[in-house]
């Protein structure tokens, strides 16, 4: 679990890398660096994580260093609100995620679980801020939705394993 948290919220942190890249100055700049600061701080704990329970990290790490910087810059090179669309596509695949990393872990890490259940917030509000800021309007919304959910969660599938 602490594998594929860790490479996901790498993947986060790149995405909002890319996405800045493009958009520096434009409105959604700010919301994606608040969001971006977030995702930082869940990085750090899960690297922190990671060292304190001996976890290997998913081989994958260079893979997604440049898959999530190139999801993120690709989307914003849409507009604004295709990278909006990202943030939702992906933070549903997130919440998901954690739902049944939740409901497997039941009472047998209480503290990850907290952890977890703290991060899907965070998670779920990036979502609603992506929608406040109009990412289901981005022409071609439910097909550019339905492709980067599919690589959320093949990213998710590889990380587990490799």
């Amino acid at each position: 679990m602490i594998r594929v948290d860790q490479a996901g919220e790498y993947g986060a942190v790149r995405i909002y890398d890319g996405q800045l890249a493009v958009l520096k100055n434009a409105n959604a700049a700010g919301p994606i660096r608040r969001m971006a600061a977030q995702e930082k701080r869940h990085l750090e704990r899960f690297d922190a994580l990671v060292a304190e329970r001996r976890v290997r990290p998913t081989a994958l790490s260079p893979v997604w260093h440049w898959a999530g910087y190139a999801l993120g810059a690709a989307t914003a090179l849409l507009g604004e609100t295709a990278a909006m669309a990202c943030t939702v596509a992906v933070e549903e695949v997130i919440d998901e995620h954690y739902r049944r990393q939740l409901e497997a872990l039941g009472n047998a890490d209480p503290k990850f679980a907290e952890m977890v259940a703290d991060f899907r917030a965070d998670e779920m509000h990036h979502r609603d801020t992506a929608l406040a800021h109009g990412a289901a309007e981005t022409p071609g919304y439910p097909l550019l939705s339905a492709a980067i959910k599919a690589g959320s969660r093949l990213a998710i599938w590889l990380s587990t394993r490799l």
